[in-house]
C-alpha cells in the first residue's frame, strides 16, 4: 500500500481511533457510518473517496447539516481491506445507530455489508466500488456512486475501436469482480464493433510474477496490438515492469484503478497506457475550483478523482434529505433512487431508471512523459454498454 495518504489532523485520528464526530453542535443529528480501508490494498481508494467525503459533510455541517437540518456525526472503522471484517465492521456501526452505510471502493467486500443493511432498509452507497452486479446482489438500498465498470469499459473500447485497434488479449483475475469482469465487458463491446480477441490469460492478485503469461503473449501466433486489464497496485506495476523489461511494447489500457500516485510514478514506463477517471478538471471547470478548494481543506492537492467522488457522495446525501424532508432511511433511499440529472461537480449524475448504478460521465485519460493527459469526456451509448 503505498502511503499516499496526508489525512488531515481530524481525518487521521479517525484513522487512528476508528470515530470521527463531524460536529456535535445541532438540535437533530444524523450518523453516518463509514465501513472503510484505512489500511491493505483498498487504502489508495477508499482513503482519498473518504477524504473527500469528509470535506462535503464538513462543509453541510457549517451551514445545518443535511438539508441544513442534520447534523451529522460520522463513524469511521477500519475494514483492513479484508471483507470478512467489513461485515464486522459494518454491524458495528449499524448498532451505533447508523442510518446511512458508506462502504468500500469494492464489490466484494460492499456486498458484505449490504447483506445487514438491506434487511434493516438502511441506505448504503459504496465509495468508488463499480461493479454493475453490486446493486443487485445486495438489493433496492445499495447504491453505486463511481462510473460502473460496464460503462468504463464501453468507453475504453470504443476509444480502442478508433485508436484502429483490431486485436486484445484479455488479462483477468478471478480474486474480485472488478478483475475478473470488466476486461470482459471490455471484449463484449471490442467483438461487437469488429474487434477481436486473441488470447486471454489470468493472474492471481498478489502474486509478483507474471512471467508466465508474458511468455504465453509473446507466444501468440495472432498478436495482439493491444493489452486490456483490470489489474491494479500493486498487480498493475509488477505487470508492466516484467512485461516491458521482456521487451514487450505493445500498448495496455486498463480503467480507473491506475489512475494513482503509485502508477503515475513510474513515468515512461507507463507512457501510452490508458485508463479511466470519474472527470477532468478543465480550467474554469467546477472540477478545477473543486482542487483547488481541496487543496485548501487537506493541505494538498487531489492525487485522483476519487477525492471528488467522495465530496459528490456528500451532495447527493444532502439533496436526497432535503427531497425527503426527514430523516427516514427508506425515504432517503427513495429520493436516492429518484435523482435525475443532479448537478454534481464532474457533470450530471443520474439514478431514475437506472439499477442504482449511475449514469454519469467517463474521463478518458493516457499517461504521456511521466504524467496524466486528458484524452475526452464522454458518456457512452447505452445501447452499447453490456448487461451485467
Amino acid at each position: 500500500m503505498p502511503s499516499l495518504y496526508r489525512l488531515h489532523r481530524a481525518a487521521l485520528c479517525a484513522a487512528v481511533f476508528g470515530i470521527a464526530a463531524i460536529s456535535t453542535a445541532s438540535a437533530e443529528e444524523i450518523i453516518i457510518g463509514a465501513a472503510t480501508a484505512q489500511t491493505g490494498g483498498l487504502a489508495p481508494y477508499d482513503q482519498p473517496a473518504l477524504a473527500g467525503l469528509r470535506m462535503s459533510l464538513d462543509e453541510l455541517n457549517a451551514k445545518g447539516g443535511l438539508a441544513g437540518k442534520y447534523t451529522v456525526k460520522l463513524l469511521i472503522k477500519d475494514t483492513r481491506s479484508d471483507t470478512a471484517q467489513t461485515a464486522t465492521v459494518a454491524q458495528e456501526l449499524i448498532d451505533a445507530g447508523a442510518k446511512i452505510m458508506i462502504t468500500p471502493c469494492d464489490a466484494d467486500p460492499s456486498i458484505s455489508a449490504g447483506q445487514l443493511t438491506q434487511p434493516l432498509g438502511i441506505p448504503t452507497l459504496t465509495l468508488c466500488g463499480s461493479a454493475p452486479v453490486l446493486t443487485g446482489a445486495v438489493g433496492d438500498v445499495m447504491f453505486g456512486t463511481y462510473p460502473a465498470d460496464n460503462v468504463q469499459a464501453t468507453a475504453v473500447a470504443d476509444f480502442a475501436v478508433s485508436e484502429g485497434k483490431k486485436k486484445v488479449f484479455l488479462l483477468t483475475s478471478p480474486d474480485s469482480t472488478y478483475t475478473a469482469n470488466l476486461p470482459e465487458y471490455f471484449g463484449k463491446v471490442f467483438e461487437k464493433k469488429g474487434g477481436a480477441i486473441v488470447g486471454r490469460g489470468t493472474f492471481s492478485m498478489g502474486q509478483p510474477d507474471f512471467s508466465a503469461e508474458i511468455t504465453n503473449i509473446k507466444g501468440l501466433a495472432d498478436k495482439p496490438d493491444l493489452i486490456m486489464t483490470a489489474a491494479y497496485e500493486p498487480d498493475f506495476p509488477a505487470f508492466i515492469q516484467q512485461l516491458r523489461g521482456a521487451g514487450v511494447t505493445i500498448p495496455v489500457y486498463g480503467a480507473d484503478a491506475i489512475g494513482t500516485p503509485t502508477i503515475k510514478a513510474l513515468g515512461k514506463l507507463v507512457d501510452g497506457v490508458v485508463y479511466t477517471a470519474a472527470g477532468y478538471a478543465e480550467p474554469g471547470s467546477k472540477l478545477e475550483a473543486f482542487n483547488t478548494a481541496f487543496t485548501k481543506y487537506a493541505g494538498h492537492a487531489p492525487e485522483s478523482t476519487y477525492e471528488v467522488n467522495g465530496y459528490e457522495i456528500g451532495l447527493i446525501l444532502d439533496q436526497a434529505v432535503k427531497t425527503a424532508g426527514s430523516d427516514d432511511p427508506k425515504a432517503i433511499r427513495d429520493a436516492i433512487a429518484g435523482l435525475k440529472d443532479f448537478e454534481g461537480i464532474t457533470g450530471k449524475i443520474t439514478y431514475a431508471g437506472t439499477d442504482r448504478m449511475p449514469l454519469r460521465p467517463v474521463a478518458l485519460m493516457r499517461y504521456e512523459g511521466g504524467a496524466a493527459k486528458h484524452v475526452e469526456t464522454l458518456i457512452p451509448e447505452a445501447a452499447d454498454v453490456p448487461a451485467p
